[in-house]
């Protein structure tokens, strides 16, 4: 009995050593619809339009309601938030427009980004309070264009680029 306990306990021991060992590593594990879900890598890429990125969101008032209501988790980063896992879509002149059908980028639609008015439960849903800006030195439009459910820069609007941790590319998703 004891050997049996003592070897489901080293057992544990050395599966949260790999775990623990792949997050130091770079391994990230993205379990909301964002995204699919799975196992992504950060990577030494850079920070340009496209890019599949990992940030901490900035402590805003926006960002307390939204982990507040579960559309974010608690997590780490400054204000308790969970990481977000978004893609760059505008960068530094970039021109943003966001309207009932959608977001468009210096005139072109981002897919699935038509804002929704209120979330599951009929709350009303948070909104960056211009429809129309271009982005300033520094920030950059975070947002998924893989769920149209995602919370996203359509609600929070641009953040500082220095916000982002890294670049990360998918490794196994489902």
């Amino acid at each position: 009995m004891k050997r049996a306990l003592r070897g489901v306990v080293l057992g544990l021991a050395a599966v949260c050593a790999v775990v623990i060992g792949s997050v130091v590593a770079g391994a990230r594990i993205n379990s909301t619809a964002s995204y699919p879900v799975g196992v992504y890598w950060e990577v030494n890429a850079p920070l340009e339009k496209g890019a599949m990125v990992i940030f901490c969101p900035p402590k805003a008032a926006v960002f307390d309601e939204a982990k507040a209501r579960g559309y974010i988790g608690a997590g780490f980063c400054k204000g308790g938030y969970s990481l977000m896992i978004k893609r760059i879509l505008a960068v530094h002149a970039d021109h943003v427009t966001v309207s009932a059908e959608g977001v468009c980028v210096n005139g072109e639609p981002v897919p699935n980004s038509k804002p929704f008015d209120a979330d599951k439960a009929g709350r009303p849903m948070p909104h960056y309070p211009a429809d129309s800006y271009t982005l300033g030195d520094g920030q950059v439009l975070l947002m998924s264009d893989h769920s149209p459910l995602s919370f996203d820069a359509r609600y929070f609007g641009p953040v500082n680029q220095s916000q982002i941790r890294s670049v990360i590319r998918p490794v196994l998703t489902w």
